[in-house]
């Protein structure tokens, strides 16, 4: 490469074929054709909980009566969020017919049954902020603003989030967490993490609110997240990554897509659009050197 008249302007284009070869190798596709080069001079890393940190496969563990579970996991058809495909996992019977189903990005679901409305959602829309608080995620069943019925759910960590995490903070790049959870809940899987700055109940303008704020002080931002209410952020974000896992429009939203349960993909195709830069300042030198002689 650095003996063709050409050197400059193959540079570039040569190491970002060969690293995004091998990250396709290691599961990870790259979307962007300058995603390795905006990744590689991240300052902030912004990330979302459900579905990226954790597995995003959670278990219904407090089953209510099979007439307001059948309710609610029809419902949560209508809908991609996790815990609305755990409801409808745990339902094994018949599905009842919704109308003028509309789901609202970061609080929830509502629709017509026999001229009813039903909402199925987060507490702080739907459900009752009076209730004891809970470790555990949840969704709320409201009939007609007079029944209101909570489903707790239990989530694991992706089994290297912790790891992944410290690798991050090593780098000097502390992840923040945002979630639209309950405060519980985050500060839970934040304390699991080791990670110290979160925020919770955000509304996905909220969430890229926080993200403007951090580009306004200068920061370049990696986004990681696989809700629909994070495509606004992540399509705000510097550079923005998203798990294979995510629904359709937050994919189409990043800039890089990964397969696989293991979170530490992150930081490997993070460590490689580094390696990556300095092979391509390092192909800029040797050419300019190469064509002086």
């Amino acid at each position: 490469i650095i003996t063709c008249p050409c050197a400059l302007g193959l540079a570039v284009p040569v190491v970002q074929v060969l690293a995004t070869n091998k990250l396709m190798r290691q599961g990870v596709l790259v979307k962007s054709g300058d995603a390795l080069e905006r990744l590689a001079v991240i300052d902030c890393v912004l990330m979302d909980k459900t579905g990226t940190l954790t597995a995003g496969n959670p278990s219904l563990i407090n089953p209510e009566p099979s007439s307001n579970l059948q309710l609610a996991a029809s419902l949560a058809t209508y809908s991609n969020h996790p815990l609305s495909k755990a409801l409808t996992r745990s339902h094994h019977g018949d599905l009842l017919p919704f109308t003028e189903v509309k789901e609202c990005p970061g609080q929830g679901l509502e629709g017509f049954i026999a001229g009813q409305k039903i909402s199925l959602g987060s507490r702080k829309w739907c459900g009752d902020e009076t209730a004891e608080n809970s470790p555990y995620l949840e969704l709320w069943l409201n009939i007609e603003e007079k029944t209101k019925i909570p489903f707790h759910f239990a989530d694991q960590l992706r089994p290297d989030s912790l790891q992944t995490i410290s690798m991050f903070q090593q780098e000097n790049l502390a992840p923040i967490l945002l979630s639209g959870d309950r405060e519980a809940v985050v500060r839970e899987i934040a304390n699991q993490c080791a990670i110290t700055n979160f925020k919770a109940e955000l509304t996905p303008s909220m969430k890229l609110s926080t993200l403007e704020t951090l580009k306004a002080d200068g920061h370049k931002v990696l986004m990681v997240g696989d809700g629909l209410n994070d495509a606004p952020t992540l399509a705000a974000a510097s550079v923005s990554i998203a798990p294979g896992t995510a629904i359709d429009v937050t994919q189409n939203a990043a800039d890089i897509v990964f397969m696989g349960e293991k979170f530490g993909v992150v930081y490997q195709t993070y460590d490689t659009a580094r390696f990556t830069q300095k092979l391509v300042k390092q192909n800029f030198t040797l050419s300019v050197l190469y064509n002086l002689i």
